[in-house]
């Protein structure tokens, strides 16, 4: 198996981290929607060790708020790569990015299947 040239083990590792970084700034600083679900994420994962009943629950409410966050990611990813050709519209572009709305769009759905009744189980 060949390895790509390059650094490898910790320094690898660490520029990585580095990368992984300057994405979730980039994210930070040029996407609101990803600003409006950190927050959420922010507010709900703590939230989430009050609201699930047990580890198993307290995960799968921590896990659906990371997946929103996750969608959105790989959303913005698309749409930037897209956008870095041009403003020129076609067919594929618009698809590429609704695809990736709609990620985030079932991403919010799965996190409201959970969140709903958790909620409701909590405080009802």
């Amino acid at each position: 198996m060949m390895t790509k040239p390059g650094k490898t083990g910790l320094p690898r590792l660490l520029a990585a981290t580095r990368y992984s970084m300057q994405g979730l700034r980039a994210a930070w600083k040029h996407e609101e929607a990803f600003r409006i679900e950190a927050t959420l994420a922010c507010t709900c994962v703590p939230l989430s060790f009050w609201v699930g009943q047990g580890l198993t629950h307290q995960l799968l409410l921590v896990i659906s708020c990371g997946l929103v966050l996750l969608a959105e990611l790989f959303n913005s990813a698309i749409e930037a790569a897209i956008d870095r050709f041009g403003s020129e519209m076609h067919p594929l572009s618009g698809q590429a990015k609704d695809i990736g709305s709609a990620a985030v769009f079932v991403s919010l759905v799965l996190f409201l299947i959970v969140w709903i009744p958790s909620l409701w189980q909590r405080f009802a």
